[in-house]
């Protein structure tokens, strides 16, 4: 992990493949539920249960020494004024800079492969 000061004021952005709001909450609940496979979003399928954010995932999250943020597409595109493909992650500090692609969000097999991809590039 990097120095602190270093990490100061840098925020590490995640973006669910996923719009926000309560319908969208529960249809995507229905779906990740009848149909795994085809559900859209990998970064929510391997880091969510079925009652919320894995503990696992929460842990390692709370230990990195930098600020994290969890945008639904819709709520970034909106902050950011951004089109991209999703889900993938940001790095924001004096500017936004790609920090994990789609591709790379898609290939994660597992949680403990996005952890390992999360340290790797900070």
């Amino acid at each position: 992990m990097s120095d602190t000061s270093e990490n100061k004021g840098r925020t590490l952005i995640f973006v669910y493949n996923a719009d926000s709001g309560l319908l969208n909450t529960i249809v995507d609940y229905a779906h990740k539920i009848t149909s795994p496979q085809t559900y859209p979003c990998n970064l929510c399928a391997i880091t969510f249960g079925n009652l919320g954010m894995k503990s696992e995932w929460k842990n390692f999250v709370e230990s990195l020494d930098i600020n994290v943020e969890f945008l639904h597409r819709d709520e970034f595109t909106e902050k950011y004024k951004i089109q991209g493909k999703f889900p993938s992650a940001f790095m924001k500090n004096e500017e936004l800079i790609l920090f994990l692609n789609q591709k790379e969000m898609n290939a994660l097999k597992s949680l403990d492969d996005l952890i390992e991809l999360v340290r790797e590039n900070l």
